[in-house]
């Protein structure tokens, strides 16, 4: 796993603060250059306040890249896109070549950006020493809960000297301000937004402060930030997870070509746990612990990839190293420092996290947490920040075309999450009946063209819309079409 990230300059103009907010819906305020390692892609910034609450008190440029509309008679404007994480980096993105469909790129400047915090965009850095500081990811004793504190505390304040004073001004709140500073900057005088994962929260603080400002938002893979509680989270994340391994089980039994056909997966399941807390597992990178363990199996669920999964368990399972857990993918150090300013999920001491611990293994015998969720929640024990833009109920309440969308298995973002948010604030939620993380991109024409409707002309799909679920990597469809079937409304 990379511990550090190479940076490029983007040469752009950059207007100046008072100008950009002050000018009218109409005008432009972004000087587009080609950018220097991307080919049909403009890289410009956009400046806004440190802290908004201060807009004198110094300045930080956020990164963008354009693709612009393949079809500039008929544009319409820009979609505005987030990649999530938080750490996704949607100018990197966008110059990488993630777009939607054809039909949306025809009429729409494709627009990414990087957070505050993120990528280009002042990135949040940290000292190497506390990066790579041991971290007692599954405390064992009160003395290793107490470690854990103190490595999270350190972390925060290598990153707050490392950065300056934007490591505590991250939250998702500035966030959905700098969002309305970048529509203004191109001209659009109501924004069109299609986020996903940690992407679909900024889409939400934007609706809720913002709603007349709003042309249609996307949410994919949608985020509950009205969760109250540390055990509504790390449960709901946690029975999802199960959920997902329950569908691979599924898969399995009644797929051939599966490698695990006709075995327990269940029993091995354990097996490879056990002796994950034995320290008896390995990647040709690492030894995994069970949290690492759970993040390599957990991992094949974003696709999701079930065949993948079951050589990765055969391999460990026959004493050889499986592919690493987190392959290429780089955990940004901004993860902390924006998590932990959006979300108060306080952990009294050790005893409370082992009754979590326990409590959670009892509602998912199979993967016993949700690594992610696990992983973000003892991330902030000790974290020294305040928690700038906590939890509260959604506030967008219907006054702002929004459209959910959420896959029915879901490891991240549990769809008991979008159908939560939807029940809070009326908006629409299309459902893909498949599994993986987000919908949009699981080749389901149903999903894309129902969304491309909304985006395009405004149309939203009725109340309690399925899409069907699509084949995942590895299965075999029995001549399943993804043509097959439309949109359908059931009850909800």
């Amino acid at each position: 796993m990379g511990l550090g990230r190479k940076l490029t300059v983007v040469a752009a103009a950059v207007p100046t603060l008072a100008a950009l907010l002050a000018a009218p819906a109409g005008a432009a305020g972004i000087d587009w250059k080609p950018c220097p390692n991307a080919t049909g892609v403009d890289c410009g910034t956009v400046t806004v306040p440190i802290d908004w609450a201060n807009p004198s008190g110094g300045t930080i440029r956020l990164a963008l890249a354009r693709r612009k509309a393949t079809d500039p008679a008929h544009r319409i404007g820009s979609v505005l896109m987030d990649p999530g994480g938080p750490g996704g980096e949607g100018a990197a993105e966008v110059q990488d070549g993630w777009s939607l469909s054809p039909a949306i790129t025809a009429r729409f400047d494709t627009v990414g950006f990087d957070p505050r915090g993120v990528g280009r965009s002042n990135p949040v850095r940290c000292g190497l020493d506390a990066v790579t500081a041991p971290e007692h990811q599954l405390p064992r004793a009160p003395r290793e809960f107490r470690e854990l504190a103190a490595r999270n505390r350190a972390l925060a304040d290598s990153c707050a000297k490392s950065t300056g004073p934007l490591a505590d001004h991250v939250d998702t709140a500035s966030v959905a301000r700098d969002i309305d500073a970048i529509r203004a900057a191109l001209g659009e005088s109501r924004l069109t937004y299609y986020g996903t994962s940690y992407g679909t929260l900024m889409g939400q603080e934007y609706a809720e402060r913002y709603p007349d400002r709003v042309r249609a938002v996307v949410l994919d893979g949608t985020m509950d930030h009205s969760l109250r509680s540390t055990w509504e989270f790390l449960s709901s994340q946690t029975r999802a997870t199960q959920e997902m391994f329950d569908q691979f089980a599924h898969w399995c039994a009644t797929t051939s070509s599966c490698a695990l056909h006709g075995q327990d997966v269940h029993a091995l399941m354990a097996s490879l746990y056990s002796r994950a807390e034995r320290g008896q597992l390995s990647t040709p990178d690492d030894p995994l612990d069970p949290v690492a363990f759970l993040g390599m199996v957990t991992r094949n669920f974003y696709g999701p990839s079930w065949d993948q999964l079951a050589t990765n368990l055969i391999s460990l399972r026959d004493g050889k190293p499986a592919e690493s857990a987190y392959g290429d993918i780089t955990v940004p150090t901004s993860f902390a420092s924006i998590f932990c300013s959006d979300w108060h999920l306080p952990i009294s001491g050790f005893g409370e996290l082992q009754t979590f611990r326990y409590s959670l293994a009892a509602i998912a015998p199979d993967v016993r947490f949700s690594p992610l969720a696990w992983k973000s929640a003892t991330g902030c024990i000790g974290w020294p920040g305040a928690v700038r833009d906590p939890q509260r109920r959604p506030g967008f309440l219907g006054q702002a075309p929004v459209l959910l969308l959420n896959s029915r298995y879901d490891p991240a973002t549990p769809y008991e999450w979008a159908q939560h948010v939807s029940r809070q604030t009326g908006a629409r939620l299309l459902t893909y009946d498949g599994a993986g993380h987000g919908a949009y991109f699981k080749n389901s024409p149903c999903v894309v063209s129902t969304t491309d409707r909304f985006l395009i002309d405004g149309v939203l799909p009725g109340q309690g819309t399925h899409c069907a679920a699509v084949a995942p990597s590895g299965a075999r469809s029995g001549g399943l079409s993804l043509f097959a079937a439309g949109p359908r409304a059931t009850g909800q």
